[in-house]
């Protein structure tokens, strides 16, 4: 078990791309991190030298994998501090081009394994008086009308929902929710569009953000000096949809 002064985080969707940079910048400050991975790839079987004992391969679309994964973290360290939960798959499509299985998926992936998770773990985050961590994405906060991956923004309009609301519900018990909201940050795996240099011209900043600065973010909303800050999106966007 971690020595109980130790902050203890569970980062999921953390096998790689902007989830996996939130580990680890939470595991540079000391936080004892555990990860997640859905499918076993090259990078989730690399987890376990960066994070041994503490990766968990989990489906967390399934309530039963989350009661798994939060049983063997408070088994592990006996308390927990912060979820990040950095899952969330993205279709860029028009609606007419978008299914009614793509919109249940996204939904599925970006809103209900947030409510599953908060499920499982609210317990012990009403303990430790921890933070949650949510994903979304620039320009969550509007209701403006979109010619590309509309569904997606549907998903995340209603996550955003659901964090001010559970933000309300947990005040009273120490818990901080709050969501950082990246836009333009081109990585390995992230989708065609954001790899786009066109794209990164009508930022305007002059140019795309980095996984780091969207783990800075996140450290900063687990960190003390975010103590007072809860239902609040954190935008690291450049600008961008200003």
């Amino acid at each position: 078990m971690s020595n109980s002064l130790q902050r203890v985080a569970l980062v999921t969707g953390s096998a790689r791309g902007l989830g996996l940079a939130a580990a680890r910048r939470l595991a540079s400050e000391g936080v004892r991190v555990h990860v997640t991975f859905r499918t076993k790839t090259v990078e989730s079987a690399a987890l376990e030298r960066e994070f041994p004992g503490r990766v968990h391969a989990a489906d967390l679309e399934r309530p039963e994998d989350w009661r798994r994964v939060a049983e063997a973290v408070l088994a592990s360290e006996g308390r927990l501090d912060h979820l990040v939960h950095a899952v969330g798959e993205y279709v860029r499509a028009p609606l007419h081009g978008t299914s009614a299985a793509d919109l249940r998926r996204l939904f599925s992936n970006n809103v209900e394994s947030a409510f599953l998770g908060i499920e499982a773990l609210r317990t012990a985050l009403r303990a430790s008086r921890g933070s949650v961590v949510l994903f979304a994405c620039a320009g969550v906060e509007t209701t403006r009308a979109r010619r590309q991956a509309a569904a997606y923004m549907a998903a995340k309009s209603a996550l955003l929902v659901l964090a001010r609301s559970w933000a309300l519900e947990e005040a009273p018990h120490g818990v901080r929710v709050n969501v950082v909201a990246p836009g333009v940050v081109p990585h390995e795996h992230a989708s065609a569009d954001t790899l786009d240099p066109a794209l990164w011209q009508h930022v305007p900043m002059g140019r795309p953000g980095e996984p780091r600065e969207v783990a800075d973010a996140v450290a900063f909303l687990c960190s003390p000096a975010s103590g007072y800050m809860t239902g609040t999106v954190l935008e690291v966007a450049g600008g961008w949809l200003l």
